[in-house]
């Protein structure tokens, strides 16, 4: 057994020291012996550790009712169906696909007491708007002075302002609605700062915020808007609104150009969209830009262009996509190519119908 282990030494083991080097001997076999016998009656693996005493479980006295849990399903009040964006969709426009279950609630697994379709989920009970209409006005108070107004503008309007929200492509979109009255705790104003498409529009985005929040507009530059919160807000009183947990994915909706545009054949349709190519652009947008005043421009381009080209270069797909929507019922026009990050417009037959009329009437004059 002795050979089988090696590593196990004779206990009666002498000293024996070497002339030459007497004193290095003497402290290699006095390690050796207190390293023997502190492993006597264990084999040098690791040394044993010692038990740790079991923790305390605090939480077993704890009751469990003490918990301050929310009820769930969340039950809100707010008149309206709540959405992910409520001022760049149109409840109109009905989707031909999902590419999400709808029976996936981005507001979580029961924490909502109304169903989700796929893109809104509709309120449960009948809107009395008078009553809303009377809350609102409540809420409100009287209306701000000029001096009040002056005062609460130069103290919001900069740049440097800590009560600010920024705005992108999503618009006004349901958790920023959360923000705000997040903001109105312990500030009387919101500065907001739009940037991307929504810019195309600012009366649409001026309308959601005041009609969702219950706030109001008292200033607006541009892009840079201050909502108010009234005169008789009261943050402890404020509206259950429940948050997003999740960005649903977007649905699938009717395709945007044709293939052959209303009105026109295959050839007109494909000699307008050339000859919007190969036209020099009415303006360049930039990614999360301004664009307040790109449909007054269109508009002016249609006065003596048939078709307009915009160059969204480093705009992104989606984004041109967003403009030419917003540009179609805004302007109005009819979108003939989404290529290479290139925007083609056409301002249709109907205009084309009057001018022709118009030289038909002044040839007549001229010969008269």
């Amino acid at each position: 057994m002795l050979k089988l282990l090696p590593w196990r030494s004779s206990p009666h083991k002498t000293l024996t020291l070497d002339p030459a080097k007497p004193f290095i001997s003497l402290s290699r076999f006095l390690s050796h012996s207190l390293s023997e016998d502190q492993y006597e009656d264990d084999p040098p693996f690791s040394p044993v550790s010692k038990p740790q005493k079991p923790k305390k479980n605090t939480t077993q006295n704890k009751d469990p009712g003490t918990k301050n849990e929310p009820t769930r399903p969340l039950k809100s009040d707010l008149p309206f169906d709540f959405s992910y964006s409520y001022s760049e969709t149109n409840p109109k426009v009905e989707p031909i696909a999902f590419r999400e279950s709808p029976k996936f609630s981005p507001f979580g697994p029961g924490r909502l007491d109304r169903k989700w379709t796929g893109t809104v989920a509709p309120t449960q009970q009948e809107v009395d708007l008078n009553r809303v209409a009377e809350e609102r006005k409540r809420v409100l108070g009287d209306p701000l002075t000029e001096e009040e107004a002056a005062t609460l503008v130069e103290r919001y309007r900069h740049s440097d302002c800590a009560r600010q929200i920024n705005m992108g492509k999503g618009g006004v979109t349901h958790n920023m609605l959360d923000d705000i009255h997040n903001h109105w705790k312990r500030a009387e104003a919101v500065r907001i700062k739009c940037l991307g498409v929504p810019t195309l529009d600012m009366d649409n985005v001026c309308f959601h915020l005041e009609d969702k929040s219950g706030g109001k507009i008292v200033y607006q530059h541009i892009n840079v808007l201050i909502l108010y919160r009234g005169r008789n807000y009261d943050p402890k009183n404020r509206p259950v609104i429940p948050v997003m947990l999740w960005k649903p994915y977007t649905p699938i909706y009717p395709k945007l150009v044709k293939n052959v545009a209303d009105g026109l054949t295959f050839e007109e349709t494909k000699e307008l969209r050339n000859r919007g190519l190969n036209s020099p652009p009415v303006m360049k947008l930039t990614r999360n830009g301004v664009y307040v005043n790109v449909v007054d421009r269109v508009r002016e381009a249609f006065k003596t262009e048939e078709v307009v080209r915009l160059d969204c270069t480093h705009v992104g797909t989606s984004d041109c996509k967003r403009i030419g929507v917003k540009l179609r019922d805004l302007v109005p026009c009819i979108p003939l190519l989404f290529k290479d990050e290139q925007i083609v417009l056409w301002r249709g037959k109907r205009d084309q119908e009057q001018d022709s009329k118009c030289r038909d009437r002044s040839e007549k004059f001229a010969d008269a």
